[in-house]
């Protein structure tokens, strides 16, 4: 892979307290990913951390997006970072932290001209108003933020929303009771049912584009291979496949960065799915 920097994002921002009076442990992904190895694993460059505002815990619907405000700067702030590593020539790898990370990717690349997204997650990320009462945590919603769907604090920073045009995104493994709404939306998107029933073989849904980011939230997967996450659900994805469909993406020349999100450190108290997960990472990005 072309000059590898990695870049740490570790946001827990847009994701719900676990329980009351705590906060969501995919802040320690980063760390913990480090300690196994992955900067040299990679052979990337350490593109240092973004940290992350203050994390509230209180909110109630009618409040709109959790920690809206904090959410907003660390868009910026990690757009910034993620533009100056592509400034310079190297490969971002950001990662997370929750999947309101890819607002301050999708926000950089905006800047910079039109680009797609290649969305891999068991969930479609596509809260908002037009489809629910309320919305809240944006780790839920943040597909739809992107697509211009949001509160313009997050939706619409600088006035560009959109950050990616619909037709600009590819959904991957997503559960086929999570795709109704992006069917809707006229979203392509492909089912982990489908990619694990038949493969994925890679069409050109960003042809025409000035490239396209790949998001993973690692939920994407079963888990059977990893649970510590914050909402597991069966029917995702197995490692293999996973690896395969990265190492295909990442292969395209229009590949403009990478970000993996959602990985709870403090659910798999043995280590053993965070070892997965480092080497699922190596597999794919190396």
């Amino acid at each position: 892979m072309r000059n590898p920097v990695l870049i740490d994002a570790p946001s827990n921002l847009g994701l719900r307290p676990p329980a009351e009076g705590a906060v969501p442990g995919c802040y320690k992904t980063p760390g913990v990913l480090r300690d196994l190895g992955i900067l040299s694993r990679l052979g990337a460059a350490d593109g240092g951390v973004v940290t992350p505002g203050r994390y509230v815990g209180t909110w109630q619907p009618g409040d709109g997006v959790r920690n809206a405000a904090a959410l907003a700067a660390y868009t910026r702030a990690l757009a910034a970072r993620v533009a100056s590593v592509r400034s310079s020539g190297g490969f971002p790898v950001v990662l997370g932290g929750d999947c309101s990370i890819s607002l301050g990717a999708m926000l950089a690349l905006r800047r910079a001209g039109r680009y797609g997204i290649a969305y891999l997650d068991g969930h479609d990320d596509f809260r908002h108003l037009g489809v629910a009462d309320h919305v809240g945590a944006a780790a839920g919603e943040d597909l739809a933020i992107m697509t211009g769907r949001g509160e313009p604090g997050l939706a619409d920073i600088d006035g560009l929303r959109p950050y990616v045009r619909d037709e600009d995104v590819l959904v991957l493994g997503v559960r086929s009771a999570e795709s109704a709404h992006l069917r809707a939306a006229g979203i392509a998107h492909v089912t982990s049912e489908s990619m694990m029933a038949s493969g994925w073989a890679p069409s050109s849904p960003f042809e025409g584009l000035d490239g396209f980011w790949v998001h993973v939230d690692i939920d994407v997967l079963d888990p059977a291979y990893v649970s510590a996450v914050d909402s597991p659900d069966p029917g995702g994805l197995d490692p293999d496949t996973l690896v395969s469909v990265l190492r295909q993406l990442l292969a395209r020349p229009g590949a403009a960065g990478f970000e993996l999100t959602v990985f709870d450190p403090d659910l798999d108290p043995d280590g053993h799915q965070a070892a997965l997960v480092a080497d699922i990472l190596e597999r794919a990005l190396r």
